[in-house]
């Protein structure tokens, strides 16, 4: 038994380790940016690579609920095509308890951290280069300060349990009773989450769905939308819990970053040789080398995700 523990901790440290690895017009509406007014063209809402319009096949579980066959979530685009009616109404809901509509939280593993994750783009333009997707920019500049900010959902192995559990709350910034969750939404109010979770869980795969459950009611009660993501690995092996993340977003109507998919036409689609990291480069969205790698295809698809969530809510008049 002690031997099996050890073995189990080690493989965890190995898959955890995070080191040095090889508005309200239909037209033209207008938003605050800092301090000054943006206005945002509608024609700006481009399309994205990958977008795809799936006849997606499902079935229904005893509930009436439809859920994503195993297989049909590979074929989901990258960046959702729509935004659904069901979000736009959870983000409703936030701007009227306030939350910020130029912030977001990450809820993940350390590589979620902005060391690793979306950091680059408040740390100035020598740090990036997005090329082609120069759209990209007012973005940016609207969530300024979100990209590098700590969150207190983000840790070395966290997992769904870990974020909904106060033993794993910073005592620096959280109150004794706040899990890491429920800390980081009360610092940051955001109107947006991106939830990174599931390399993590494959020892405690039995209650991965419920607490990612947990999770997405949390966040949907307090008007805050979540933006589900598929891993790259399979480390639990069948893509069983990407399969789970996706069929999550279905029910909830919520957007589906379909990061996996990103990631297939790469070279060892995207993974060093753990079959759990990335393969890493800087963030220079037109230099073709860089973007054999991983890395820059998760910041710059997360980019992608969000302009294409915040444009549409913005020209939906919320």
């Amino acid at each position: 038994m002690i031997y099996r523990f050890i073995i189990t901790i080690s493989t965890l440290i190995t898959l955890t380790a995070c080191g040095n690895v090889v508005v309200e017009s239909l037209v033209n509406p207008t938003v605050t940016v800092g301090n000054s007014e943006t206005t945002i063209p509608v024609d700006a809402v481009t399309e994205y690579p990958f977008q795809l319009s799936p006849q997606v096949p499902t079935t229904v579980n005893v509930a009436g609920t439809p859920i994503i066959e195993m297989m049909d979530w590979k074929e989901l685009p990258v960046v959702p095509v729509e935004i659904s009616q069901r979000s736009q109404d959870i983000y409703k809901l936030g701007q009227e308890l306030h939350n910020n509509p130029y912030a977001f939280s990450v809820v993940g593993d350390c590589e979620s951290s902005p060391s690793w994750f979306l950091g680059d783009f408040d740390r100035g333009n020598s740090y990036y280069s997005l090329g082609e997707n120069i759209d990209l920019k007012l973005v940016i500049d609207a969530f300024h300060g979100s990209f590098e900010r700590k969150n207190l959902a983000v840790g070395n192995g966290f997992n769904t349990a870990s974020v909904l559990s106060p033993l794993w709350a910073d005592p620096e910034y959280c109150l004794s009773v706040e899990s890491p969750l429920e800390c980081e939404v009360r610092l940051n109010h955001p109107s947006f989450v991106f939830i990174l979770l599931g390399t993590n869980d494959i020892f405690n795969l039995d209650n991965f769905e419920s607490n990612l459950r947990k999770i997405l009611d949390s966040l949907v009660e307090q008007g805050i939308l979540p933006i589900l993501a598929t891993k790259a690995d399979d480390q639990e092996g069948g893509n069983t819990i990407n399969a789970i993340i996706s069929s999550l977003a279905n029910e909830y109507d919520i957007p589906l970053w379909n990061f996996w998919r990103a990631v297939q036409p790469l070279p060892d689609r995207g993974l060093q040789s753990d079959g759990a990291h990335l393969t890493w480069a800087k963030n220079y969205f037109d230099d073709p080398k860089a973007m054999e790698n991983a890395w820059p295809w998760r910041n710059l698809t997360a980019l992608q995700v969000l302009d294409k969530v915040w444009r549409t809510l913005n020209i939906s008049g919320y």
